[in-house]
């Protein structure tokens, strides 16, 4: 972070003459030697700071509060007016970020009747200088980010709030918007509803909330318009000689300053995807063939004529499987005569037929194919899957066939985060990814101390030989919890066993709610509800960020919320998630793993005679066998986690190579 873009000047990091309309990081390919030097700063940078390096910049916003506390409602408008001025001229000094610190504290206090915390001012101070801020469950991330984005956007540089869903879109900015309009800063938001206009006026916007997703495809879009000929002068003469100009048209002002909201899960769990924009085609010409391919893979045996690989989700056709479609369609001729294609689409075929699942990996409503985010488990309505895929699961469901998409544009969020030309974030869960946060995106992660000690217990874990003998022990115990009057949250990581929990717990006549991806517009109700004494919540993952479920009257006594977690995820940072719904800010609260060797994780790296080795010895129910396991377990949990990170290398290595490709071409994107 010692270049000149991470330097106090405000000016490098807003439109205008320095850096042109539409300022975004140049992207340079690196020496190994600078990439050397790059990862030896990063383990300098990474290293959690002692409080006493925050006490000096803490005391001295303490300080300048103090002073604006005894202003009236002019007096303090006249000193906002006065820092904006000192912030556009000399840029973001230590001393001038203080005293905008203290400002945005005390309007706060006014407004919304909420005064920053140390850690909360801590957590922004990291931000602004561009790092990442890694602040517990429950520590006011939201209210932390404007302190960041209202000082940046005081000395004049656009700011995108970025987070993972619409609904913390609306929530954070209305919550927080009367903080920035009493300093006279515009605020807006752009959801997935939203036309061109409406978007346009959301990004003008001193601070604009939006998603990752949002952001970045409109980003494409504006790289699609600029095409390769965007030369500052060109664009500059266009602007005032023609009204239909392309900065006219454009979504964003540039990619000056972004603070990513739980940034683990955009930028590490969303970058295994690429983002791309297409345009439906025609379907009735490719429905033929898509439902060939379907009818062919049906008379394929699994095991001898093809092999699934769960853990890179992928299907490969063995020699007798080769030899066996080729002479099955060799009296179709046509298409199915090319011998690399009609094997490609034949794995298409297998793949939704065997790999993805219905209520785990997609919903069927009103006759159309919904993807579900296994990260967060909320539906992802304007996503489709590639190569045919999508019109093959719709031909399996029997729903109507769409045309398929055609390529326009293609990046990832590893090249587009990049771009900024200051990246900030803040999440509770990012320690584990920490070397793999600073070597592609250049962002230090520092841990932020709780406001108040933290309470959470961890109640143990175990593992048992089946999923009916987990379920039952999960009901068991969700009776134990009940007869303290305590609120219960159980996490499972698919939309079906959120029912299947379900229907157990209705069989045994306990009341409960559930949160999937069916229900996600009732989710702030259901949320609200889910604290309160004896209530019980099973939810998949969308419980798991940006939610804080409050604890009824009375609950705290008991011993706060209790978190059951059903089944490892794919990331250790993603449990931890969901185990920090509990204990937040102070309160007490416990969790609890529950697991099975029939778990999606353990089946994809353990093979049958492990587990039957594992059965045997879990059925003795020692403490050895509960820790060989356990151990098991946390080695599939490990792999995973490795080769989500070689998948993510892998696209971003594929990316670099096709942009070098299309510059070379003279397109940009």
């Amino acid at each position: 972070m010692s270049d000149s873009y991470f330097s106090p000047s405000a000016s490098r990091l807003r439109p205008g003459l320095v850096e042109g309309h539409y300022p975004e990081r140049p992207q340079n390919s690196s020496s190994w030697l600078q990439k050397s030097a790059h990862s030896l700063t990063g383990l300098v940078k990474n290293i959690d700071l002692p409080l006493w390096k925050f006490r000096r910049p803490v005391n001295e916003i303490h300080r300048h509060s103090q002073l604006f506390e005894h202003l009236n409602a002019s007096e303090l408008a006249e000193k906002t007016s006065d820092i904006r001025i000192q912030l556009h001229r000399h840029g973001l000094t230590d001393d001038l970020i203080q005293q905008a610190f203290a400002l945005v504290q005390e309007t706060a206090a006014r407004t919304i009747n909420m005064r920053h915390f140390d850690c909360q001012l801590m957590g922004g101070w990291i931000m602004i200088h561009g790092g990442l801020a890694e602040m517990e469950t429950g520590e006011g991330k939201t209210l932390t980010a404007t302190l960041a984005a209202a000082t940046a956007a005081l000395a004049g540089i656009p700011v995108h709030i970025i987070t993972v869903n619409d609904y913390l879109v609306t929530r954070d900015a209305g919550q927080m918007g009367p903080i920035y309009r009493a300093l006279g800063l515009s605020v807006g938001t752009v959801t997935s509803d939203m036309g061109a206009g409406k978007r346009r006026t959301g990004y003008a916007s001193d601070i604009s909330y939006c998603t990752n997703k949002q952001i970045a495809f409109d980003y494409l879009r504006d790289r699609i318009l600029l095409g390769s000929d965007h030369g500052r002068m060109r664009l500059q003469l266009e602007r005032l000689h023609d009204e239909n100009a392309r900065t006219n048209r454009l979504f964003l002002r540039g990619l000056c300053f972004a603070i990513v909201d739980e940034a683990d899960s955009v930028l590490i769990d969303e970058a295994r995807t690429p983002l791309i924009i297409s345009r439906k085609r025609d379907a009735s010409e490719e429905e033929q063939t898509y439902r060939q391919a379907m009818n062919f893979a049906e008379k394929l045996q699994h095991g001898r004529d093809f092999h699934i690989d769960q853990i890179v989700r992928k299907v490969e056709l063995s020699e007798q499987g080769c030899k066996k479609l080729a002479e099955t369609v060799k009296p179709i001729g046509g298409i199915w005569g090319g011998i690399k294609h009609r094997e490609e689409l034949i794995c298409q075929a297998l793949a939704a037929a065997n790999l993805y699942l219905r209520d785990r990996h997609y919903l069927v409503q009103e006759g159309k194919i919904l993807i579900i985010d296994e990260n967060t488990g909320r539906v992802m309505a304007d996503r489709s899957w590639e190569h045919g895929l999508h019109q093959m699961i719709e031909i399996k469901e029997n729903c109507e066939v769409t045309g398929r998409q055609e390529h326009m544009a293609r990046l990832t969020y590893q090249r587009f985060f990049r771009r900024y030309l200051r990246l900030a974030g803040m999440t509770g869960t990012a320690r584990e990814v920490r070397r793999e946060l600073w070597s592609i995106y250049h962002l230090p992660v520092l841990k932020v101390p709780t406001n108040r000690p933290c309470r959470r217990q961890r109640l143990g874990q175990r593992i048992y030989p089946d999923r009916i003998e987990k379920w039952r022990a999960i009901i068991r115990h969700i009776q134990a919890m009940q007869m303290q009057e305590r609120p219960i949250l159980v996490g499972t990581r698919s939309v079906s066993d959120s029912e299947y929990l379900s229907r157990l717990l209705d069989e045994e006549g306990l009341e409960h709610q559930v949160l999937n991806a069916r229900q996600d517009a009732q989710e702030a109700q259901i949320v609200a509800r889910a604290g309160g004494k004896n209530c019980i919540t099973v939810a998949t993952n969308m419980a798991g960020r940006g939610t804080d479920i409050p604890l009824g009257e009375g609950v705290a006594g008991l011993g706060g919320l209790h978190v059951i977690s059903t089944e490892r995820n794919d990331a250790r940072r993603i449990d931890r998630q969901l185990y920090g719904r509990c204990g937040r800010q102070g309160d007490p609260g416990s969790y609890r793993s529950m697991l099975s060797l029939e778990d999606e994780l353990l089946d994809n790296y353990c093979n049958g005679t492990i587990r039957s080795i594992l059965t045997r010895l879990l059925s003795k129910d020692n403490t050895l066998s509960q820790q060989l396991g356990l151990l098991t377990m946390r080695f599939a949990q490990s792999s995973q986690e490795r080769n989500h990170l070689r998948m993510r290398r892998d696209l971003l290595q594929t990316d670099e190579q096709l942009g070098k490709v299309l510059a070379f071409s003279g397109r940009m994107e």
